[in-house]
């Protein structure tokens, strides 16, 4: 196995990303994209990483934008800008001349990020798997919900406070009130595997059910008693993947 540190640019920043082959020659790749406010090192990151290498994927990880050591303040970033990211790494990855095909897997916000790609490129992308996808996000704007916070929603605050680290411009709420999330899922044909934990309590199990049962081709995988990242029963979440993507193993 190598792995290659990448500084990729897009849109006047650099996203800080990894590359990760199992072996020389040809083999298919999985992007591999983390939730809101994670970064590419997280433990079921890494996990994942691992996985598949072993079923001879490689992988193309990235911090996006404002998140790890990319470029972009936190504060400035939305889901456009995310998803503008996504598209440029699909095209990197599609530009090595080992890529013999196209998996895109993201958690939480990444998830999220991942499915409207794949509408996106749907031509481009083999399978997809979006691991407790936070699909709820563009609804809830629309509604005046973000994160557990209630405003107005035709009236967006210029700065939501996430925590002591994070602050949220009020252009994310403004970006996510226009996306439509089902006419994503609508749009993608292909092999569909979400992963959930039942005791999400930062995604809904609801919201992973929901996007699977619309799905034209889609498995869902329930993890019973975990959380948002797979805290308590990540061999099970892994295994689910491995399981989906090499039944015969």
């Amino acid at each position: 196995m190598t792995e290659t540190q990448l500084w990729i640019p897009d849109d006047g920043i650099r996203l800080n990303a990894k590359l990760t082959r199992p072996s020389q020659g040809q083999h298919p790749l999985v992007l591999l994209i983390h939730g809101f406010t994670g970064h590419m090192e997280e433990p079921h990151i890494l996990a994942l990483v691992d996985t598949f290498n072993a079923l001879g994927f490689a992988t193309l990880r990235a911090d996006l934008y404002g998140h790890g050591h990319s470029g972009g303040q936190f504060r400035d970033h939305t889901l456009y800008k995310w998803l503008t990211n996504a598209l440029t790494l699909i095209d990197y990855a599609r530009s090595l001349d080992f890529v013999t095909g196209l998996t895109l897997c993201g958690h939480s916000q990444g998830g999220l990020t991942v499915m409207l790609a794949a509408a996106m490129k749907r031509d481009q992308v083999d399978r997809l798997i979006p691991l407790a996808p936070a699909a709820m996000i563009p609804e809830g704007a629309r509604r005046g919900e973000l994160l557990g916070r209630s405003f107005d929603p035709e009236h967006i605050p210029d700065a939501f406070y996430i925590d002591d680290e994070h602050t949220l411009g009020g252009n994310y709420v403004r970006v996510a009130q226009t996306i439509r999330v089902e006419d994503a899922i609508d749009r993608y044909p292909g092999p569909v595997l979400i992963v959930h934990g039942t005791g999400d309590q930062s995604v809904p199990v609801q919201v992973g059910i929901d996007a699977a049962n619309r799905y034209r081709n889609a498995r869902l995988s329930l993890i019973h008693g975990d959380s948002h990242c797979f805290d308590f029963h990540l061999d099970q979440m892994l295994a689910a993947v491995r399981d989906w993507l090499n039944p015969t193993r």
